[in-house]
Protein backbone atom coordinates (compact mmCIF):
# COMPACT_ATOMS: atom_id res chain seq x y z
CA UNK A 1 0.00 0.00 0.00
CA UNK A 2 1.40 3.30 -1.10
CA UNK A 3 1.98 5.89 1.56
CA UNK A 4 -0.59 8.50 -0.08
CA UNK A 5 -3.24 5.32 0.37
CA UNK A 6 -2.02 4.93 3.82
CA UNK A 7 -2.36 8.30 5.05
CA UNK A 8 -6.17 8.18 3.74
CA UNK A 9 -7.01 5.89 5.24
CA UNK A 10 -7.64 3.13 2.31
CA UNK A 11 -7.82 -0.42 2.53
CA UNK A 12 -6.91 -0.98 -1.43
CA UNK A 13 -7.36 0.18 -4.52
CA UNK A 14 -10.27 -0.21 -6.56
CA UNK A 15 -12.13 0.87 -9.81
CA UNK A 16 -13.54 3.96 -10.46
CA UNK A 17 -16.39 3.56 -10.95
CA UNK A 18 -16.77 1.89 -7.37
CA UNK A 19 -16.10 3.93 -3.99
CA UNK A 20 -12.60 3.21 -2.77
CA UNK A 21 -12.61 1.44 0.48
CA UNK A 22 -11.74 2.69 3.97
CA UNK A 23 -10.93 1.64 7.26
CA UNK A 24 -13.29 1.69 9.81
CA UNK A 25 -11.53 3.51 12.03
CA UNK A 26 -11.27 6.29 9.74
CA UNK A 27 -14.83 6.52 8.66
CA UNK A 28 -15.69 7.18 12.36
CA UNK A 29 -12.69 9.89 12.27
CA UNK A 30 -14.71 11.18 9.27
CA UNK A 31 -17.72 11.29 11.58
CA UNK A 32 -15.99 12.94 14.24
CA UNK A 33 -15.00 15.54 12.15
CA UNK A 34 -18.64 15.70 10.80
CA UNK A 35 -21.20 18.71 12.25
CA UNK A 36 -23.50 15.83 13.96
CA UNK A 37 -22.51 13.79 17.61
CA UNK A 38 -21.41 10.85 16.60
CA UNK A 39 -23.12 8.98 19.52
CA UNK A 40 -26.10 10.77 18.44
CA UNK A 41 -27.27 7.51 15.91
CA UNK A 42 -24.36 4.94 18.00
CA UNK A 43 -24.53 5.09 21.69
CA UNK A 44 -21.59 2.49 21.67
CA UNK A 45 -19.19 5.38 19.21
CA UNK A 46 -16.76 5.45 21.53
CA UNK A 47 -16.44 2.41 22.98
CA UNK A 48 -15.53 0.98 19.62
CA UNK A 49 -13.63 3.86 18.39
CA UNK A 50 -10.99 2.67 21.46
CA UNK A 51 -11.31 -0.99 20.30
CA UNK A 52 -9.86 0.51 16.92
CA UNK A 53 -6.30 0.26 15.98
CA UNK A 54 -5.16 4.05 15.83
CA UNK A 55 -4.29 5.83 12.45
CA UNK A 56 -2.07 8.50 13.73
CA UNK A 57 -1.19 9.81 10.13
CA UNK A 58 -5.08 10.25 9.28
CA UNK A 59 -5.87 12.04 11.85
CA UNK A 60 -3.06 14.92 12.40
CA UNK A 61 -3.75 15.24 9.09
CA UNK A 62 -7.53 15.67 9.57
CA UNK A 63 -6.73 18.04 12.68
CA UNK A 64 -4.20 20.37 10.61
CA UNK A 65 -6.71 20.50 7.25
CA UNK A 66 -9.79 21.94 9.47
CA UNK A 67 -9.65 25.43 8.14
CA UNK A 68 -11.48 28.47 10.81
CA UNK A 69 -14.67 28.13 10.06
CA UNK A 70 -14.76 24.13 10.45
CA UNK A 71 -12.96 24.74 14.05
CA UNK A 72 -16.36 26.10 15.51
CA UNK A 73 -18.51 23.62 13.91
CA UNK A 74 -16.66 20.54 14.93
CA UNK A 75 -15.50 21.96 18.55
CA UNK A 76 -17.47 20.15 20.71
CA UNK A 77 -17.05 16.91 19.04
CA UNK A 78 -13.13 17.32 19.34
CA UNK A 79 -13.48 18.08 23.13
CA UNK A 80 -15.77 14.76 23.41
CA UNK A 81 -12.98 13.21 21.54
CA UNK A 82 -10.50 14.72 24.48
CA UNK A 83 -13.15 13.66 27.26
CA UNK A 84 -13.30 10.08 25.93
CA UNK A 85 -9.84 9.26 25.70
CA UNK A 86 -9.27 10.43 29.26
CA UNK A 87 -11.76 8.47 30.55
CA UNK A 88 -10.29 5.35 28.56
CA UNK A 89 -6.93 5.55 30.47
CA UNK A 90 -9.63 4.57 33.58
CA UNK A 91 -10.75 1.37 31.70
CA UNK A 92 -9.47 -2.12 32.51
CA UNK A 93 -9.14 -3.16 28.83
CA UNK A 94 -5.44 -3.03 28.10
CA UNK A 95 -6.24 -2.46 24.19
CA UNK A 96 -8.35 0.70 25.25
CA UNK A 97 -5.68 2.32 27.02
CA UNK A 98 -3.46 1.95 24.77
CA UNK A 99 -4.92 3.50 21.73
CA UNK A 100 -6.55 6.39 23.83
CA UNK A 101 -3.10 7.32 24.68
CA UNK A 102 -1.81 7.50 21.25
CA UNK A 103 -4.84 9.36 20.70
CA UNK A 104 -4.13 12.24 22.91
CA UNK A 105 -0.56 12.10 21.32
CA UNK A 106 -2.26 12.75 17.69
CA UNK A 107 -4.60 15.26 19.18
CA UNK A 108 -1.90 17.44 20.89
CA UNK A 109 0.59 17.40 17.78
CA UNK A 110 -2.74 17.80 15.43
CA UNK A 111 -3.98 20.58 17.10
CA UNK A 112 -0.21 22.41 18.13
CA UNK A 113 0.20 22.16 14.05
CA UNK A 114 -3.17 24.09 13.32
CA UNK A 115 -2.47 26.57 16.40
CA UNK A 116 1.29 27.21 15.67
CA UNK A 117 0.49 31.01 15.93
CA UNK A 118 -2.42 30.76 18.17
CA UNK A 119 -2.66 31.72 21.89
CA UNK A 120 -2.64 28.88 24.16
CA UNK A 121 -6.28 30.16 25.20
CA UNK A 122 -7.30 28.41 21.65
CA UNK A 123 -5.45 25.31 22.30
CA UNK A 124 -7.21 24.56 25.29
CA UNK A 125 -10.43 25.67 23.84
CA UNK A 126 -9.66 23.73 20.75
CA UNK A 127 -9.27 20.36 22.97
CA UNK A 128 -11.54 20.53 25.76
CA UNK A 129 -13.26 23.74 26.27
CA UNK A 130 -12.00 26.53 28.15
CA UNK A 131 -14.36 26.05 30.92
CA UNK A 132 -14.17 22.18 31.60
CA UNK A 133 -10.26 22.49 30.88
CA UNK A 134 -9.36 22.75 34.69
CA UNK A 135 -11.08 19.44 35.47
CA UNK A 136 -10.21 17.59 32.18
CA UNK A 137 -6.13 17.90 32.83
CA UNK A 138 -6.73 17.39 36.38
CA UNK A 139 -8.43 13.87 35.44
CA UNK A 140 -6.00 13.77 32.49
CA UNK A 141 -3.02 14.35 34.83
CA UNK A 142 -4.69 11.53 37.62
CA UNK A 143 -5.17 8.70 35.10
CA UNK A 144 -1.16 9.39 34.06
CA UNK A 145 -0.11 9.21 37.53
CA UNK A 146 -2.04 6.17 38.33
CA UNK A 147 -0.68 4.44 34.99
CA UNK A 148 2.53 5.45 36.17
CA UNK A 149 2.51 4.52 39.60
CA UNK A 150 -0.13 0.41 39.14
CA UNK A 151 0.68 -2.19 38.05
CA UNK A 152 0.04 -0.92 34.26
CA UNK A 153 2.42 -2.79 31.58
CA UNK A 154 5.81 -1.56 30.67
CA UNK A 155 4.72 -0.11 27.27
CA UNK A 156 1.49 1.84 28.73
CA UNK A 157 3.85 3.40 31.09
CA UNK A 158 6.40 3.91 28.21
CA UNK A 159 3.35 5.65 26.16
CA UNK A 160 2.83 8.05 29.26
CA UNK A 161 6.25 9.71 29.67
CA UNK A 162 6.57 9.79 25.87
CA UNK A 163 3.22 11.69 25.71
CA UNK A 164 4.67 14.08 28.41
CA UNK A 165 7.55 15.27 27.23
CA UNK A 166 6.36 15.33 23.45
CA UNK A 167 3.84 16.66 24.44
CA UNK A 168 6.24 19.67 26.37
CA UNK A 169 8.44 20.20 23.39
CA UNK A 170 5.09 20.51 20.88
CA UNK A 171 3.42 23.08 23.09
CA UNK A 172 6.54 24.76 25.21
CA UNK A 173 5.37 28.14 24.09
CA UNK A 174 1.82 27.75 24.53
CA UNK A 175 2.57 27.48 28.08
CA UNK A 176 -1.17 27.43 29.17
CA UNK A 177 -1.66 24.06 29.23
CA UNK A 178 1.64 23.41 30.81
CA UNK A 179 0.13 25.55 33.95
CA UNK A 180 -2.11 23.06 34.55
CA UNK A 181 0.43 19.87 34.75
CA UNK A 182 2.64 22.05 37.45
CA UNK A 183 -0.50 22.48 39.17
CA UNK A 184 -1.24 18.69 38.86
CA UNK A 185 1.88 16.84 39.26
CA UNK A 186 3.23 13.70 38.51
CA UNK A 187 6.61 13.91 40.37
CA UNK A 188 6.27 11.51 42.54
CA UNK A 189 5.07 8.99 39.72
CA UNK A 190 8.73 9.95 38.55
CA UNK A 191 10.88 9.26 41.23
CA UNK A 192 8.80 5.82 41.92
CA UNK A 193 10.28 4.91 38.24
CA UNK A 194 13.69 5.68 39.66
CA UNK A 195 13.89 4.31 42.92
CA UNK A 196 13.00 0.84 41.51
CA UNK A 197 15.52 -1.09 39.36
CA UNK A 198 12.96 -2.44 37.11
CA UNK A 199 10.99 0.43 36.30
CA UNK A 200 14.58 2.35 36.02
CA UNK A 201 16.10 -0.08 33.57
CA UNK A 202 13.06 0.30 31.06
CA UNK A 203 12.03 4.14 32.03
CA UNK A 204 14.97 5.77 33.41
CA UNK A 205 15.70 7.72 30.68
CA UNK A 206 12.35 8.80 29.71
CA UNK A 207 11.44 9.99 33.21
CA UNK A 208 14.90 11.64 33.69
CA UNK A 209 14.42 14.09 30.67
CA UNK A 210 10.92 14.98 31.54
CA UNK A 211 11.87 15.51 35.16
CA UNK A 212 14.65 17.86 33.67
CA UNK A 213 11.92 19.49 30.79
CA UNK A 214 9.42 20.15 33.45
CA UNK A 215 11.68 21.92 36.52
CA UNK A 216 12.97 24.22 33.62
CA UNK A 217 9.51 24.97 33.10
CA UNK A 218 9.56 29.25 33.87
CA UNK A 219 11.93 28.57 36.54
CA UNK A 220 12.68 32.02 36.37
CA UNK A 221 9.29 34.06 36.19
CA UNK A 222 7.18 31.74 39.15
CA UNK A 223 7.38 29.06 41.58
CA UNK A 224 8.03 26.02 40.04
CA UNK A 225 6.86 23.02 42.15
CA UNK A 226 9.07 20.75 40.32
CA UNK A 227 11.92 22.63 41.37
CA UNK A 228 11.19 22.72 44.97
CA UNK A 229 10.38 19.06 45.28
CA UNK A 230 13.69 18.30 43.87
CA UNK A 231 15.42 20.25 46.22
CA UNK A 232 14.11 18.37 48.86
CA UNK A 233 14.55 14.60 47.81
CA UNK A 234 16.78 12.63 50.39
CA UNK A 235 15.51 9.39 49.49
CA UNK A 236 18.69 7.65 48.88
CA UNK A 237 17.35 4.51 46.27
CA UNK A 238 15.83 7.58 44.14
CA UNK A 239 19.03 9.50 43.73
CA UNK A 240 21.23 6.49 43.33
CA UNK A 241 18.30 5.62 40.15
CA UNK A 242 18.77 8.93 38.70
CA UNK A 243 22.16 8.94 39.32
CA UNK A 244 22.44 5.72 37.53
CA UNK A 245 20.44 6.79 34.54
CA UNK A 246 22.71 9.79 34.02
CA UNK A 247 25.98 7.89 34.43
CA UNK A 248 24.71 5.06 31.90
CA UNK A 249 23.56 7.78 29.56
CA UNK A 250 26.97 9.47 30.04
CA UNK A 251 28.85 6.55 29.72
CA UNK A 252 26.98 4.89 26.30
CA UNK A 253 28.36 8.41 24.89
CA UNK A 254 31.81 8.14 25.93
CA UNK A 255 31.63 4.31 24.30
CA UNK A 256 30.21 5.72 20.86
CA UNK A 257 33.18 8.17 20.67
CA UNK A 258 35.89 5.98 21.86
CA UNK A 259 34.88 3.43 18.89
CA UNK A 260 34.88 6.15 16.63
CA UNK A 261 38.38 7.10 17.60
CA UNK A 262 39.35 3.58 17.32
CA UNK A 263 37.94 2.84 13.93
CA UNK A 264 40.21 5.81 12.80
CA UNK A 265 43.12 4.84 14.46
CA UNK A 266 46.30 3.02 12.17
CA UNK A 267 46.19 1.83 8.32
CA UNK A 268 46.63 4.00 5.74
CA UNK A 269 44.46 7.51 7.10
CA UNK A 270 46.64 7.05 10.10
CA UNK A 271 49.77 7.66 7.61
CA UNK A 272 48.53 10.26 5.73
CA UNK A 273 47.79 12.40 8.83
CA UNK A 274 51.76 11.97 10.17
CA UNK A 275 53.15 12.49 6.57
CA UNK A 276 51.00 15.84 6.40
CA UNK A 277 50.69 17.05 9.51
CA UNK A 278 47.43 19.00 10.89
CA UNK A 279 46.01 18.64 6.62
CA UNK A 280 43.54 16.10 7.76
CA UNK A 281 43.07 16.51 11.70
CA UNK A 282 39.68 18.51 10.94
CA UNK A 283 38.42 15.36 9.00
CA UNK A 284 39.37 13.37 11.81
CA UNK A 285 37.36 15.78 14.19
CA UNK A 286 34.27 15.76 11.75
CA UNK A 287 34.64 12.08 12.04
CA UNK A 288 35.05 12.00 15.29
CA UNK A 289 32.14 13.76 16.54
CA UNK A 290 29.01 12.10 18.22
CA UNK A 291 25.92 13.99 18.96
CA UNK A 292 25.70 15.24 22.34
CA UNK A 293 23.56 14.53 24.85
CA UNK A 294 21.61 17.93 26.36
CA UNK A 295 18.89 16.96 27.85
CA UNK A 296 20.96 14.56 30.41
CA UNK A 297 23.41 16.96 31.00
CA UNK A 298 20.39 19.19 31.39
CA UNK A 299 19.11 16.93 34.21
CA UNK A 300 22.61 16.35 36.00
CA UNK A 301 22.90 20.64 36.25
CA UNK A 302 19.82 20.72 38.20
CA UNK A 303 20.32 17.54 39.91
CA UNK A 304 23.85 19.20 41.31
CA UNK A 305 22.46 22.52 41.38
CA UNK A 306 19.53 21.97 43.29
CA UNK A 307 19.66 18.82 45.94
CA UNK A 308 22.98 18.85 47.78
CA UNK A 309 22.24 15.10 48.75
CA UNK A 310 22.45 14.08 45.15
CA UNK A 311 26.57 15.74 45.70
CA UNK A 312 27.35 11.98 47.21
CA UNK A 313 25.92 10.20 44.26
CA UNK A 314 28.90 11.47 42.32
CA UNK A 315 31.59 9.85 44.11
CA UNK A 316 30.03 6.17 44.28
CA UNK A 317 32.40 4.30 43.17
CA UNK A 318 31.51 1.29 40.91
CA UNK A 319 33.51 -1.37 38.92
CA UNK A 320 34.04 0.13 35.29
CA UNK A 321 33.14 -2.13 32.26
CA UNK A 322 32.56 -1.44 29.17
CA UNK A 323 29.42 -3.30 28.29
CA UNK A 324 28.88 -3.46 24.53
CA UNK A 325 25.28 -2.06 23.71
CA UNK A 326 22.66 -4.49 22.00
CA UNK A 327 20.69 -3.07 19.53
CA UNK A 328 17.05 -2.75 21.53
CA UNK A 329 13.64 -2.40 19.22
CA UNK A 330 11.36 0.28 20.94
CA UNK A 331 7.74 0.01 20.67
CA UNK A 332 6.65 2.17 17.81
CA UNK A 333 4.23 4.28 20.25
CA UNK A 334 5.20 8.21 19.30
CA UNK A 335 7.17 9.17 16.29
CA UNK A 336 10.26 11.27 17.98
CA UNK A 337 12.60 10.27 20.72
CA UNK A 338 14.16 12.33 23.39
CA UNK A 339 16.28 15.21 23.63
CA UNK A 340 19.98 14.27 22.96
CA UNK A 341 20.58 11.20 21.94
CA UNK A 342 18.80 7.40 22.38
CA UNK A 343 18.80 5.85 26.03
CA UNK A 344 21.52 3.52 27.17
CA UNK A 345 20.48 -0.25 26.53
CA UNK A 346 18.79 -2.09 29.41
CA UNK A 347 21.35 -4.68 30.25
CA UNK A 348 23.51 -1.32 31.70
CA UNK A 349 20.51 -0.22 33.15
CA UNK A 350 19.71 -3.36 35.17
CA UNK A 351 22.69 -3.63 36.87
CA UNK A 352 23.36 -1.15 38.96
CA UNK A 353 26.03 -3.44 41.42
CA UNK A 354 28.71 -5.87 39.45
CA UNK A 355 30.96 -7.79 41.02
CA UNK A 356 34.32 -6.91 41.87
CA UNK A 357 37.62 -7.41 40.95
CA UNK A 358 40.91 -6.49 42.24
CA UNK A 359 42.26 -5.69 39.25
CA UNK A 360 39.33 -4.08 37.65
CA UNK A 361 39.81 0.19 37.66
CA UNK A 362 37.16 1.43 39.52
CA UNK A 363 34.56 4.87 38.47
CA UNK A 364 32.12 7.03 39.56
CA UNK A 365 29.47 9.19 38.22
CA UNK A 366 31.68 12.37 38.21
CA UNK A 367 34.64 10.90 36.16
CA UNK A 368 31.91 9.68 33.50
CA UNK A 369 30.92 13.26 33.51
CA UNK A 370 34.89 14.50 33.33
CA UNK A 371 35.62 12.30 30.65
CA UNK A 372 31.92 13.06 29.17
CA UNK A 373 33.20 16.90 29.19
CA UNK A 374 36.45 16.39 27.90
CA UNK A 375 35.22 15.08 24.33
CA UNK A 376 32.24 17.54 24.24
CA UNK A 377 35.02 20.63 24.95
CA UNK A 378 37.46 19.42 22.54
CA UNK A 379 35.62 21.41 19.67
CA UNK A 380 33.35 24.24 20.46
CA UNK A 381 33.30 26.10 17.29
CA UNK A 382 29.73 24.87 17.20
CA UNK A 383 26.75 26.98 19.09
CA UNK A 384 25.41 23.06 19.42
CA UNK A 385 28.45 22.16 21.33
CA UNK A 386 29.76 25.36 22.38
CA UNK A 387 26.73 25.29 24.58
CA UNK A 388 27.45 21.69 25.79
CA UNK A 389 30.75 23.07 26.79
CA UNK A 390 29.13 26.29 29.07
CA UNK A 391 26.55 23.54 31.01
CA UNK A 392 29.45 21.03 31.49
CA UNK A 393 31.50 24.27 33.12
CA UNK A 394 28.44 25.29 34.58
CA UNK A 395 28.14 21.82 36.51
CA UNK A 396 31.71 22.05 37.56
CA UNK A 397 30.95 25.23 38.94
CA UNK A 398 28.32 23.38 41.10
CA UNK A 399 30.75 21.03 42.01
CA UNK A 400 33.54 22.94 42.99
CA UNK A 401 31.18 25.58 44.87
CA UNK A 402 30.00 22.37 47.09
CA UNK A 403 32.62 21.66 50.53
CA UNK A 404 31.33 18.33 50.61
CA UNK A 405 32.19 17.64 46.77
CA UNK A 406 35.22 19.30 47.48
CA UNK A 407 36.38 17.18 49.89
CA UNK A 408 35.91 14.22 48.00
CA UNK A 409 37.67 15.77 45.19
CA UNK A 410 40.54 16.66 47.48
CA UNK A 411 40.11 12.93 49.28
CA UNK A 412 43.62 11.24 49.17
CA UNK A 413 42.36 8.11 50.01
CA UNK A 414 40.11 8.20 46.93
CA UNK A 415 42.19 7.93 44.13
CA UNK A 416 41.55 6.91 40.33
CA UNK A 417 43.19 7.09 36.95
CA UNK A 418 41.25 9.12 34.71
CA UNK A 419 41.81 8.80 30.96
CA UNK A 420 40.73 12.86 29.48
CA UNK A 421 40.22 12.85 25.82
CA UNK A 422 42.41 15.41 24.44
CA UNK A 423 42.17 17.49 21.07
CA UNK A 424 44.73 16.05 18.24
CA UNK A 425 47.61 18.63 17.87
CA UNK A 426 50.84 18.75 15.99
CA UNK A 427 53.41 19.86 18.65
CA UNK A 428 52.51 17.19 21.24
CA UNK A 429 52.19 13.48 20.85
CA UNK A 430 48.90 11.48 22.21
CA UNK A 431 48.61 10.45 26.25
CA UNK A 432 49.28 6.67 26.44
CA UNK A 433 46.45 5.96 29.21
CA UNK A 434 48.85 3.31 30.58
CA UNK A 435 51.02 6.16 32.23
CA UNK A 436 48.33 8.06 33.88
CA UNK A 437 48.79 7.89 37.66
CA UNK A 438 46.39 7.22 40.44
CA UNK A 439 45.72 10.75 42.03
CA UNK A 440 42.76 12.32 43.99
CA UNK A 441 39.87 13.61 41.25
CA UNK A 442 41.06 17.02 41.68
CA UNK A 443 43.54 16.95 39.43
CA UNK A 444 41.56 15.22 36.69
CA UNK A 445 39.20 18.47 37.24
CA UNK A 446 42.68 20.87 36.92
CA UNK A 447 43.82 18.65 34.26
CA UNK A 448 40.51 19.13 32.28
CA UNK A 449 40.90 23.09 32.93
CA UNK A 450 44.55 22.84 31.81
CA UNK A 451 43.68 21.31 28.60
CA UNK A 452 40.57 23.78 27.71
CA UNK A 453 43.02 27.07 28.39
CA UNK A 454 45.81 25.49 25.93
CA UNK A 455 43.05 24.03 23.07
CA UNK A 456 41.28 26.88 22.62
CA UNK A 457 43.50 30.47 22.05
CA UNK A 458 41.27 31.35 18.31
CA UNK A 459 39.99 34.08 16.64
CA UNK A 460 36.67 33.18 17.80
CA UNK A 461 37.78 33.34 21.54
CA UNK A 462 35.12 31.79 23.89
CA UNK A 463 35.25 34.19 26.27
CA UNK A 464 32.18 33.22 29.03
CA UNK A 465 34.24 29.41 29.05
CA UNK A 466 37.24 30.57 29.74
CA UNK A 467 36.25 33.03 32.64
CA UNK A 468 33.84 29.93 34.04
CA UNK A 469 37.47 28.20 33.62
CA UNK A 470 39.31 30.27 35.50
CA UNK A 471 37.07 30.58 38.24
CA UNK A 472 36.88 27.19 38.92
CA UNK A 473 40.45 27.37 39.44
CA UNK A 474 40.30 29.66 41.63
CA UNK A 475 37.41 27.93 43.66
CA UNK A 476 39.44 24.73 44.46
CA UNK A 477 42.32 26.94 45.20
CA UNK A 478 40.40 28.60 47.62
CA UNK A 479 39.45 25.17 49.48
CA UNK A 480 43.34 23.83 48.86
CA UNK A 481 44.16 27.41 50.82
CA UNK A 482 41.27 27.37 53.39
CA UNK A 483 41.93 23.48 54.61
CA UNK A 484 45.80 23.51 53.89
CA UNK A 485 45.37 20.83 51.30
CA UNK A 486 49.51 20.26 50.08
CA UNK A 487 48.27 19.07 46.88
CA UNK A 488 50.98 16.49 44.86
CA UNK A 489 50.26 18.07 41.11
CA UNK A 490 52.23 19.46 38.09
CA UNK A 491 51.60 22.49 39.01
CA UNK A 492 54.17 23.94 36.58
CA UNK A 493 51.91 23.20 33.68
CA UNK A 494 49.26 25.49 35.13
CA UNK A 495 51.45 27.96 35.07
CA UNK A 496 52.47 27.84 31.43
CA UNK A 497 49.24 27.57 30.43
CA UNK A 498 48.19 30.67 31.99
CA UNK A 499 50.88 32.49 31.22
CA UNK A 500 49.99 31.36 27.11
CA UNK A 501 46.99 32.26 27.52
CA UNK A 502 48.10 36.34 28.97
CA UNK A 503 50.44 36.03 25.84
CA UNK A 504 47.14 35.27 23.43
CA UNK A 505 45.52 38.13 25.15
CA UNK A 506 48.65 41.00 24.41
CA UNK A 507 49.16 39.37 20.83
CA UNK A 508 45.61 39.76 20.09
CA UNK A 509 44.55 42.80 22.09
CA UNK A 510 43.22 44.64 19.09
CA UNK A 511 41.60 42.28 17.45
CA UNK A 512 39.17 41.03 21.10
CA UNK A 513 39.17 43.99 22.33
CA UNK A 514 36.35 44.63 19.56
CA UNK A 515 34.37 41.79 20.87
CA UNK A 516 35.23 41.21 24.92
CA UNK A 517 36.65 42.88 27.83
CA UNK A 518 40.14 41.06 28.06
CA UNK A 519 40.97 42.68 31.04
CA UNK A 520 38.81 40.82 33.61
CA UNK A 521 40.15 37.59 31.96
CA UNK A 522 43.89 39.12 32.28
CA UNK A 523 42.72 40.32 35.79
CA UNK A 524 41.26 36.78 37.43
CA UNK A 525 45.00 35.00 35.85
CA UNK A 526 47.01 37.43 37.35
CA UNK A 527 44.70 36.92 40.57
CA UNK A 528 45.53 33.11 40.33
CA UNK A 529 49.27 34.54 40.36
CA UNK A 530 48.94 36.36 43.12
CA UNK A 531 47.32 33.57 45.34
CA UNK A 532 49.96 31.47 44.58
CA UNK A 533 52.52 33.66 45.90
CA UNK A 534 50.94 34.71 48.69
CA UNK A 535 49.42 31.89 49.83
CA UNK A 536 51.12 28.99 48.32
CA UNK A 537 53.04 28.17 50.96
CA UNK A 538 49.71 26.87 52.84
CA UNK A 539 49.28 24.43 49.77
CA UNK A 540 51.71 23.40 47.98
CA UNK A 541 53.45 20.56 48.16
CA UNK A 542 57.22 21.75 48.68
CA UNK A 543 59.52 24.37 48.94
CA UNK A 544 60.76 23.26 44.99
CA UNK A 545 57.63 24.05 43.89
CA UNK A 546 57.45 27.55 45.12
CA UNK A 547 61.20 27.53 43.88
CA UNK A 548 59.38 26.68 40.48
CA UNK A 549 56.57 29.06 40.40
CA UNK A 550 59.39 31.88 41.02
CA UNK A 551 61.02 30.42 37.99
CA UNK A 552 58.12 31.17 35.63
CA UNK A 553 57.59 34.43 36.52
CA UNK A 554 60.72 35.43 36.33
CA UNK A 555 61.12 34.00 32.87
CA UNK A 556 58.39 35.31 31.58
CA UNK A 557 58.46 38.21 33.33
CA UNK A 558 58.31 39.94 29.67
CA UNK A 559 54.31 39.09 29.85
CA UNK A 560 53.84 40.28 33.02
CA UNK A 561 55.12 43.93 31.84
CA UNK A 562 53.05 43.98 28.75
CA UNK A 563 50.48 43.52 30.21
CA UNK A 564 51.03 46.51 32.96
CA UNK A 565 51.84 48.37 30.22
CA UNK A 566 48.49 47.65 28.00
CA UNK A 567 46.69 48.30 31.60
CA UNK A 568 48.21 51.27 32.03
CA UNK A 569 47.60 52.88 28.30
CA UNK A 570 43.35 51.40 28.49
CA UNK A 571 43.61 53.58 31.81
CA UNK A 572 45.31 56.54 29.60
CA UNK A 573 42.65 56.18 26.73
CA UNK A 574 39.90 56.43 29.42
Amino acid sequence: MSQVEKKAGLLRRTSSSKKPLKEKVVLMYDEIFAKEDPAKNNPRFWDELFLMKVNLEYLESKLESVDGEDVQRIQDNINSLFHHCVQALGEEHQIKVVNALQTLCALFRGVHQKNKSASGFDIINMLMGFDKAEQRMKDLMERLDSLLCGDSSESLKSLCLKLMYNNYNLICFQNTILEYVMINSIFEAILQILSDVSSRGQHGYDAVVLLALLVNYRKYESVNPYIVKLSIVDDEPTLDGMGMVVHQALTEYNRQYKDKEEENQGGFFSTLTSMVGSMFIADADEKLSVQTNEAILLALYEAVHLNRNFITVLAQSHPEIDIAVTPTTTTPTTPTTPLGTTPPSLDMMNNPELPLDPNLQTSNLLITFLKYASIVMQDTKDEHRLNSARLCLIILTCIAEDQYADAFLHDDNMNFRVSLHRMPMRHRKKAVDKNIPSRPLVCAVLDLMVEFIVTHMMKDFPMDLYLRCVQIIHKLLCYQKKCRIRLHYTWRELWSALINLLKFLLSNETTLLAKHNIFHLALLVVNLFNMFITYGDTFLPTSNSYDELYYEIVRMHQVFDNLYCMESSACLSL
